[in-house]
């Protein structure tokens, strides 16, 4: 016991010790929030909150606010989604500590088509974003592909623990084509069937450079109506 505590307090310095100089450190951490509520058997509501970080905390590198309205084009399969996004971004000025902040604002539409083989829950999005830049548009395309499997039960159900991978790809509408391309993988806990938890670490390719972030994440889809 005196062992895992001398390890935790260890690991608790070493990502706090990043919060002065984080944008030294190569890997940050994402706090991530989804909601999808039901509203009723066509119509859900999508919200999402984004704390990302530098280092693992406390050194704000983006907060992104995503909303968006769906409508299933048939039951727990296909759905159609148009959004709005805010992203306010704080970047470091080179060779420097002091930091500039900029808001970009983003239109979406997007695509969720769902399969399941067996054990594999597996999940195709196709989305489209309009972005609108302090001072310029771009048009970008996304792919995300994403597994998740149940390890000690059948299916995705309460008390289940999951293993889960995604990756996702970004391509502009102009030169340069490839924007970036995420590679997940993680583990999760179902607590109920409204609510889930899940860890893990992301590759970031980035065009001419590499941003890698661990994962926290906590999703509800608990309904308007129960009913």
């Amino acid at each position: 016991m005196k062992n895992i505590n001398k390890t935790l307090f260890l690991t608790f310095i070493l990502f706090t010790s990043n919060i002065s100089y984080a944008q030294n450190s190569d890997v940050g951490n994402w706090f991530i929030y989804f909601g999808n509520q039901a509203i009723n058997e066509k119509w859900n509501w999508w919200n999402e909150v984004q704390y990302r970080n530098y280092n693992f905390v406390g050194d704000l590198q983006q907060l992104l606010l995503r909303t968006g309205i769906g409508y299933n084009l048939s039951e727990n399969n296909n759905n159609v989604l148009f959004g709005y996004a805010f992203i306010n971004c704080q970047q470091y000025l080179p060779n420097s500590d002091d930091k500039v902040g900029s808001n970009e604002h983003r239109l979406y539409q997007q695509f969720i088509t769902r399969q399941v083989f067996g054990r594999v829950f597996m999940q195709h999005r196709y989305r489209i974003e309009e972005r609108f830049l302090p001072d310029q548009f771009k048009l970008r395309f996304r792919y995300f592909l994403s597994f998740n499997v149940p390890i000690n039960k059948k299916t995705m159900s309460k008390k289940a623990f999951y293993a889960s991978a995604y990756d996702e790809i970004f391509l502009n509408a102009k030169a340069p084509i490839f924007d970036r391309n995420r590679l997940y993988g993680g583990m999760g806990y179902v607590i109920n069937k409204y609510f889930r938890v899940e860890a893990g670490f992301m590759a970031q390719t980035l065009e001419g450079t590499n941003r890698n972030q661990f994962q926290m994440i906590l999703s509800n889809n608990l309904p308007f109506n129960k009913k």
